[in-house]
């Protein structure tokens, strides 16, 4: 999809011609299948890196399209967000030095990258979900100005008719409305492409589909969104919900989302694969550049398939068939999608490795494996790897093993059998897998985020500690050891970025109020259990509307006849307050100068947050 450009599907002659074209694609596929024509033989390998962009604080700098063109390479393109980039590694040969010459590629790719980037006081991360996000930076001011984010932001929009609703639950847990599919921003990967021939595409699929859990739980590295502490791999339950275009019903709906794992083995051809995905997915998008397939292949042309391009591009299965052509020749790929970014370069090139050697390293024992195995327990697998990572229990075989047992003593083993068998030096086999066997017997990148990061709560508030988190990361990224040698951090209580402090470092957000109608005797005993001496008083939008101090109501406590007075009658309404992006400094100030010991953070009218004298 980025080569050509997009359009929303609007009118009927539109619709119309596409629809032709995508169909004439199918027969296409189908018929280059059947005469030979995709490539069979060769294996590749290629890569996709997605990174974020943050400033000197470690917080998202939205000057994608200005470090893209100071870069000036094609391997770099745009992401939806505008705090990232992609870099496309070439796609290499499955033999030798390969995976060698990827990392060397991509550690060049980002030295450049970064080298224009410390220009404008820009810095690189490789995270799954960049710690130092907020809600302000998931919004539609900083969407990529490139027409084609708009119009799939549109068409996915109009398509739902009414918002994303976002819940995900972990240790934390985040309810969230969104107007946009700019939460789908707040996801960066490292997408993984295997070159398959056609002729066992389908079997091979399938043992993508059963390895993707185990595979998953060994390279968590997202867990955080927002300071809320979730699934080990957020991501998934992220980009599942934030472009969901099933709209809420009293009726049950069981329509699969466009992020899928799937609900079933697949069985049939390849091209049935496509066709499910057409029949349960609308196209909303085209481009005025569509050949025509058929007409191209009786002339002997090789068809790139466009139409069939666009509407693949819309449906995001976490293993995704891709159809492309490569020096003249057609060829099919399995795209991994489930793998995050980071957290170091060599993690990632471990990742590829892990995952290509499992891939060719199948035993006999596992062919056809959608006839020995229930998919749903593959399915459980994947969400649960996603949840728990390292700590995941699989069904695996017919029996439960911890993801640990199943990785060292099985899935290693079948990663060097299989890198073995199409030639890989035995020395880059060996550094890359020990990276994994390291990992695991240590921690991956969501288990050194969370331990640091409730390790920083204990000193920082969330915001500052989401900050201090980023940057001890990109520090750690910097010196180039994989994440299983990271320990935990040193930090004094002292912020780093004490002098460009806000009001969100300091604020409280685990804030107790209550309603105009409350009594005052129960804000006087919350105010008593909790050691609190301001409660802000909300309406049922929690708008603030009121703020009540112990000084107000203490005197009650001598007058019990006055203790069943209602909140709205002692309330103060003439409220100062501030918002969360305001100078802690000038924050300050303003108490000091209204003479008052607390202030209220609003966001649109809404309460957010409290900050008190001791919050400085």
């Amino acid at each position: 999809m980025r080569d050509f450009n997009i359009i929303q599907l609007k009118n009927k002659k539109d619709r119309a011609n596409y629809i032709y074209h995508l169909l004439n694609d199918i027969k296409a596929l189908d018929l280059m299948i059947e005469r030979g024509l995709i490539e069979e033989g060769s294996l590749r390998v290629g890569a996709e890196q997605e990174f974020c962009l943050v400033n000197e604080q470690f917080l998202p700098e939205n000057k994608s399209l200005e470090l893209l063109e100071a870069i000036n390479d094609d391997h770099f393109t745009t992401e939806i967000g505008n705090y990232n980039l992609e870099i496309n590694l070439d796609a290499q040969d499955l033999k030798g030095d390969c995976f060698s010459k990827m990392y060397n590629q991509l550690k060049s790719l980002l030295e450049k990258a970064g080298e224009e980037a410390s220009k404008k006081g820009i810095n690189i991360i490789l995270t799954g979900i960049l710690p130092s996000l907020t809600v302000k930076n998931a919004d539609e001011q900083n969407m990529t100005e490139v027409e084609r984010y708009a119009v799939l932001n549109n068409a996915l929009k109009s398509h739902r008719r009414q918002n994303f609703d976002i819940h995900i639950k972990g240790v934390d847990e985040l309810n969230l409305l969104s107007d946009s599919v700019m939460l789908e921003g707040c996801n960066t990967s490292f997408q993984m492409h295997l070159q398959v021939g056609p002729n066992n595409f389908i079997d091979n699929y399938n043992w993508a589909q059963a390895i993707s859990g185990p595979i998953l739980s060994a390279c968590t590295n997202s867990p955080l969104l927002f300071g809320q502490e979730l699934w080990m791999e957020t991501r998934i339950a992220l980009f599942t919900q934030s472009v969901d275009t099933r709209a809420n019903s009293f009726l049950l709906n069981e329509k699969q989302s466009r992020v899928s794992f799937g609900n079933r083995w697949q069985t049939g051809s390849i091209t049935d694969i496509f066709k499910d995905n057409i029949s349960r997915f609308r196209s909303f998008m085209t481009t005025g550049f569509i050949k025509d397939s058929i007409e191209m292949l009786n002339r002997g042309e090789v068809p790139k398939l466009r139409a069939l391009g666009i509407h693949n591009s819309t449906v995001y299965p976490w293993n995704r068939v891709c159809y492309g052509v490569m020096d003249g020749k057609p060829n099919l790929r399995i795209e991994n999608r489930y793998i995050p970014s980071g957290p170091t370069i060599k993690d990632e090139i471990a990742n590829l490795m892990f995952w290509v050697g499992v891939m060719l390293g199948k035993p006999k024992k596992y062919e056809n494996i959608h006839d020995q195995w229930d998919f749903k327990d593959v399915k459980t697998n994947f969400f649960n790897a996603a949840r728990y990572g390292m700590a995941t229990q699989f069904y695996w075989d017919g029996k439960y093993v911890s993801s640990f047992d199943l990785i060292v003593n099985e899935l290693l083993p079948m990663a060097y059998k299989g890198l073995y068998k199409v030639g890989i030096l035995p020395q880059d086999a060996e550094y890359y897998l020990k990276i994994i066997k390291n990992r695991v017997h240590n921690n991956n990148g969501s288990e050194w985020i969370t331990r640091n990061y409730r390790s920083l709560l204990k000193n920082h508030k969330r915001y500052e500690a989401m900050q201090v988190l980023t940057a001890s990361m990109y520090e750690k990224q910097q010196k180039g050891y994989p994440v299983s040698t990271w320990g935990m951090l040193h930090h004094s209580t002292e912020s780093r970025f004490k002098d460009q402090r806000v009001v969100k470092h300091i604020m409280s957000s685990d804030i107790f109020s209550v309603r105009k109608k409350d009594s005052v005797e129960l804000v006087l005993n919350i105010m008593k259990w909790k050691n609190i001496h301001h409660m802000p008083v909300i309406d049922g939008n929690r708008k603030l509307i009121g703020l009540i101090s112990w000084n107000d109501v203490k005197d009650y406590l001598e007058i019990p006849k006055k203790l069943n007075s209602s909140v709205g009658s002692v309330m103060k309404t003439d409220i100062i307050t501030t918002e969360e992006y305001t100078p802690a400094k000038e924050a300050k100030a303003l108490m000091e100068q209204h003479g008052i010991g607390s202030l209220p953070v609003v966001n649109q009218g809404e309460l957010i947050g409290l900050i008190t004298l001791n919050d400085f």
